[in-house]
């Protein structure tokens, strides 16, 4: 007789054994979708990631959101590199939701592992992880990760793509397909004959899979590396490109919300009686805070002024829920208070730190501290949704377009195969559209509409308001150097809360498990050599929703990192690109990039003043992000009624192989004037659990009059390419904060920065 307990022993073995097999199986592939592509007219799919037609037209399957950054364009490149397609012949069209487009590369890199691991157990959690994310995770467009997720299964299809259609002109020729090249959007033999790959696509699509096909050399690549112009600029300059508020499907309506003043609250009971009344007014309902967003009220009408109108007449009472008395000060002396109280959780750990400093011939210490703050994307959140007949069709800007479906399929009631997702381009992102609460609520509006499709639209007040914020931050450092000025410990530890379990619990009902990296990525796995060290972070738990902001935890364990290497430069009587040049001798990459900053930008020069006299000082910053390593060189001065002014930016970056260097340029362009508005300006403040800037006026953003000169710089490189999207955001708070601190003697350690 067979016992329960050998049954249950032998399942679990059972079980166990096919978890251990699954895992040494390679991981599947990304070439191919579930369901065939949806061809237009005379179009044939060769793969999952791109369509050719008879005008001979290849339309590369878009896989990313563009918001900007330019994913399209170097991802188009990429594809058509190994396709050896001609750029002129190159479209767009999104991608459907498919297994084989889920984003690996972020979840990956968010592993709390230090980069100077090698260890097997950090190549193991990266090989399941990528595995499962495979099967489970999500499309997604965010952690500077769109080049590289993509590089290889993009190239992989456009090479496969190429073998079938010079196999397929070999069968046509009856020839060898080796004899046989692609070259601009044709297929040549050597005897002479030609036919545009539109001519081939046909019979191509009816080869049989290439197997392996080797992937071209960086040597022969004639797209990649070359200063391509925008893909979707025409659309731009044109007036044609569609954003995600340009969805104007046939008998719109729209939708005006009045929403909860405070974060997170929701309604108790209201009165739409008046609204009802007035003209254009279809209906008024009560709207739940969906995905940790905010509950409120919302009036749908024939026009977006009469909502907006009608829904100034609703009265309303208002549950302001957990945050009703949260206020920044007080989020700010409990995370002081932590750093008091508690070690952290240690995610670096070097030598014995406490010893080291008891033993320093010097020590020094400072806590610095970065406020919560918004998106403040120029595209206001928006959403078009349409509910008929069982099935929903929704159009929107978003940077994860299967957790939309998903979160309009759960608003709806209906299954997430019911929902279909237009993908459209978006006025911004910088994490604000990896939240999907705009987009359950659009739903849930919608629901009520008898069909028609509703455009639901927030103010900019809202946006501000209803924001899933940059955590604030508080962190404190001490120091150790010895007689000789030489830094041998450092001890970090932060506090704030942790955007990852919160995400994991909105959008999926998970709880969080293990380490955040995001909360103190920047301040762990940094490239400094120090004998004695201890990183940490304390996570705790405030009633604010906060979510992922343009380059995350980077965006103030820089600032914090940075400024106080300064400090210990400055202790030690060092210049700090000296001091800074004796930490990394082990990283000859992180060196090169310094260097050739400092070269760049003329350190150790004497900085006149400029025509009116008025004395100008240098800083510097050296921070990796998402795979890149970023230097860069502020040049400031300060004005008679203390305002700051940064004049130029020497930028060099090491990003890997450039896939385009007119990207990488506007992409760092951009993220010294994001970075910079947030060094001098950007800041959210709570009082009764509400936030009180409301628009541009109170959160304003950098102009072009105050903008500084950008200069990039980027190093040459063999590696795999790396993110560009947000790693030149970190690095320029501190560059400035230093600047200052050479030209004043202050030593700024809040943002944003503010000199007495």
């Amino acid at each position: 007789m067979v016992k329960r307990r050998t049954v249950l022993l032998g399942g679990a073995a059972t079980a166990g054994a096919l978890v251990i097999g699954w895992g040494v199986v390679p991981p599947r592939q990304r070439l191919h979708t579930a369901q065939p592509l949806p061809p237009a007219t005379g179009q044939v799919a060769l793969n999952g990631w791109l369509k050719v037609a008879a005008d001979n037209t290849v339309t590369v399957m878009m896989a990313k959101s563009e918001m900007g950054q330019g994913a399209h364009t170097g991802l188009a490149a990429i594809l058509a590199e190994e396709l050896d397609a001609d750029w002129a012949q190159v479209r767009l069209e999104m991608a459907p939701i498919d297994d084989i487009y889920n984003n690996l590369a972020t979840v990956v890199d968010g592993l709390p592992f230090h980069p100077d691991n090698d260890g097997s157990i950090k190549a193991v959690a990266g090989w399941l992880t990528a595995k499962t994310m495979r099967e489970v995770g999500v499309m997604m467009t965010g952690g500077s990760s769109s080049i590289k997720d993509l590089w290889r299964p993009m190239r992989e299809a456009g090479a496969h793509a190429r073998a079938m259609l010079i196999n397929a002109a070999a069968v046509q020729w009856k020839v060898q397909a080796a004899e046989c090249k692609a070259n601009a959007g044709v297929v040549e033999h050597a005897a002479g004959r030609r036919a545009t790959f539109g001519e081939l696509a046909a019979l191509a699509a009816q080869q049989p899979p290439p197997g392996k096909v080797p992937l071209k050399a960086s040597a022969e690549f004639k797209l990649i590396g070359k200063p391509l112009t925008r893909i979707e600029a025409p659309s731009k300059l044109d007036g044609s490109a569609v954003f995600g508020i340009d969805a104007h499907p046939p008998g719109l309506l729209h939708a005006s919300v009045v929403m909860c003043p405070t974060r997170g609250g929701k309604v108790a009971q209201f009165d739409g009686a008046a609204a009802q009344k007035m003209p254009g007014v279809k209906q008024v309902l009560a709207v739940a805070p969906y995905h940790g967003g905010t509950g409120g009220v919302a009036v749908i009408a024939d026009t977006p002024w009469h909502a907006k109108k009608a829904a100034a007449a609703v009265t309303v009472q208002w549950d302001h829920g957990p945050a009703a008395t949260l206020s920044s000060a007080a989020v700010m002396t409990q995370l002081t208070q932590a750093l008091d109280q508690a070690q952290g959780f240690g995610y670096h750990s070097v030598g014995d730190v406490d010893k080291a400093l008891q033993g320093a011939a010097t020590t020094l210490t400072a806590d610095y501290r970065a406020p919560y703050l918004a998106h403040a994307t120029m595209e206001p959140i928006n959403c078009t949704v349409q509910f008929k007949d069982g099935a929903a069709s929704v159009w929107t800007s978003t940077q994860v377009p299967g957790l939309a479906r998903m979160a309009a399929a759960k608003a709806l009631g209906i299954d997430e195969d019911k929902v279909t997702v237009h993908q459209l381009l978006l006025g911004g992102g910088f994490g604000r559209r990896l939240e999907v609460d705009y987009v359950a609520q659009a739903a849930a509006i919608a629901k009520t509409a008898g069909g028609a499709p509703v455009q639901t639209l927030w103010s900019r007040e809202q946006d501000m308001q209803h924001d899933f914020y940059r955590p604030a931050c508080v962190a404190r450092f001490k120091a150790g150097l010895d007689a000789q000025g030489q830094l041998v410990a450092w001890h970090n530890v932060s506090a704030g809360q942790a955007i990852v379990p919160q995400v994991l619990s909105r959008t999926f009902g998970l709880p969080g498990a293990g380490p955040d990296k995001t909360a103190s990525e920047g301040a762990f796995d940094q490239p400094y050599e120090w004998p004695h060290a201890r990183i940490a972070h304390e996570i705790i738990d405030l009633p604010l929703p906060v979510g992922f902001w343009r380059s995350v935890g980077h965006s103030h364990q820089a600032f914090f990192k940075e400024s106080f290497v300064d400090e210990a430069a400055h202790a030690a009587q060092k210049d700090p690109v000296a001091f800074r040049t004796a930490l990394l001798q082990k990283h000859p990459r992180h060196l090169k990039v310094l260097q050739k900053a400092a070269e760049l930008a003329g350190w150790g020069q004497p900085l006149p003043p400029d025509a009116s006299g008025v004395q100008r000082a240098r800083g510097v910053a050296l921070h990796q992000s998402f795979g890149s390593i970023v230097a860069q060189v502020a040049e400031v001065s300060v004005g008679a009624d203390k305002a700051i002014r940064v004049h130029r930016v020497v930028c060099v970056i090491d990003c890997g192989a450039a896939i385009n260097p007119n990207l990488i340029a506007q992409q760092m362009e951009s993220a010294v004037v994001y970075g910079l508005t947030a060094a001098l300006w950007g800041e959210v403040t709570i009082k009764d659990g509400q936030v009180q800037q409301s628009n541009l006026h109170d959160y304003p953003l950098l102009r072009m009059a105050d903008c500084p000169r950008v200069e990039t710089h980027i190093i040459a490189s063999a590696e795999p390419p790396e993110g560009v999207g947000e790693p030149g955001v970190p690095p320029i708070a501190p560059a400035v904060a230093n600047a200052l601190f050479a030209l004043t003697g202050q030593r700024l350690r809040a943002l944003p920065l503010k000199l007495s």
